[in-house]
């Protein structure tokens, strides 16, 4: 079975870094994307969604330290769904986990050719390290 979800999209907001009980930085951001399609009458239409993004252990500190609002990220990681329940009522949401990324924004480097930056890895996280 696969879990593997791709994207591109540019932050919505700074990434938020926390930390577990143990010390492990967790970083939370949102990146959205954008559809193009024709409707019934043949209006072009853009429909945005916006996916919730964490990162663990050093591309948290990658996240926190070079990504800022309105930067261009491809994003390769996993769907994790989570539950609970507030006032009696049931709640899910869908949150990305990344396994890499890669900042696509334009940072020049010495040769004025513009690179990319590719983060990744994924540590083994406990439940009881997961700080929210």
């Amino acid at each position: 079975m696969v879990n593997k979800v791709t994207l591109v999209g540019r932050l919505g907001r700074d990434p938020e870094t926390r930390f577990t009980g143990g010390g492990m930085p967790v970083c939370t951001f949102s990146i959205a994307t954008d559809e193009s399609f024709k409707d019934k009458n043949g209006d072009r239409k853009k429909r945005t969604e916006w996916h919730r993004i964490i990162a663990w252990a050093k591309c948290a500190e990658i996240a926190q330290k070079y990504l800022k609002k309105g930067s261009l990220v491809f994003v390769d990681g996993r769907i994790q769904s989570r539950e609970w329940e507030k006032d009696g009522e049931k709640h899910r949401s869908f949150e990305i986990v990344v396994n890499n990324f890669r900042m696509l924004g334009s940072k020049p480097n010495g040769d004025g050719k513009h690179e990319e930056s590719v983060v990744g890895s994924e540590p083994e996280i406990a439940d009881e390290e997961v700080p929210f």
